[in-house]
């Protein structure tokens, strides 16, 4: 008996997270989906809470995207590429503690998450993540104490080239990329080459080169005869998450 109450108790307190529909979106690859999570509320006629939260495939298999369905960040991006990079964000923080996650990035509606591995299911991170998204925007603390990165910062030292550049990027070209769970910064212009970081679900992807050839590259060509080139460049930390990568894709490859 006091075994089967425990059993009840823990059910009780337990999230339930229930997939209420999917999307497809004109028959394309990518599927949206909306989980509704909820937890109990305790005492007479007191509702219980619910918080829609859709999950949305991106371009590259190992980032999904989570739309809590109010702002995260309300306007900019915020990348995380490491653990050690979370300090200004204690949701970043707890997202990172679910195994199997390698990066966060906020952006102004949304969240992707990108896992370590492209063979290592989503079920149980996505269910994590959910519950741990779930449970920060109920706690009402803010999502960042950060800097985002909003639109291109403008410098006295920026010619019209530069500006021009940083117009198309910011009015034309990052809002569709962050409609993929992605971002792209600008970080210079020399001699006909623009220099760009790409983040979020943009970091690894399989089709980031042709993102950056055939859609950047092509748009800021045609508008700006000057751009010659479109390089992808990458930091330290890039860098070192790209080798982990790499060792446990050669690793698999040897099983």
């Amino acid at each position: 008996m006091a075994t089967r109450m425990r059993w009840g108790l823990q059910q009780l307190f337990r999230t339930t997270i229930t997939p209420s529909f999917r999307f497809v979106n004109n028959g394309s690859s990518f599927h949206k989906r909306c989980w509704t999570v909820q937890r109990p509320q305790f005492g007479t006629n007191i509702p219980a809470r619910h918080l829609s939260i859709e999950t949305q495939d991106t371009p590259n298999p190992r980032s999904l995207k989570f739309l809590p369905g109010k702002p995260v960040l309300g306007s900019g991006t915020l990348d995380f590429p490491s653990e050690s990079s979370t300090e200004c964000s204690q949701l970043a923080r707890n997202l990172f503690e679910i195994e199997g996650v390698q990066r966060v990035f906020f952006g102004p509606d949304f969240i992707t998450v990108t896992k370590i591995d492209e063979d290592l299911e989503w079920t149980d991170i996505k269910r994590h993540a959910l519950d741990t998204i779930a449970k920060f925007f109920e706690s009402g603390d803010p999502v960042t104490t950060g800097t985002v990165n909003n639109e291109s910062s403008l410098s006295e030292d920026d010619d019209e080239i530069v500006l021009m550049i940083k117009d198309l990027l910011d009015n034309r070209i990052r809002p569709t990329v962050q409609e993929d769970g992605g971002d792209v910064i600008f970080k210079g212009f020399e001699n006909g080459t623009v220099k760009l970081k790409l983040v979020g679900s943009c970091t690894g992807c399989p089709s980031s080169t042709v993102t950056l050839k055939n859609g950047i590259q092509n748009m800021l060509q045609f508008y700006i005869p000057e751009v010659t080139n479109v390089e992808q460049i990458e930091d330290e930390v890039d860098e070192v998450n790209t080798k982990v990568f790499l060792e446990v894709e050669r690793k698999l490859q040897d099983q």
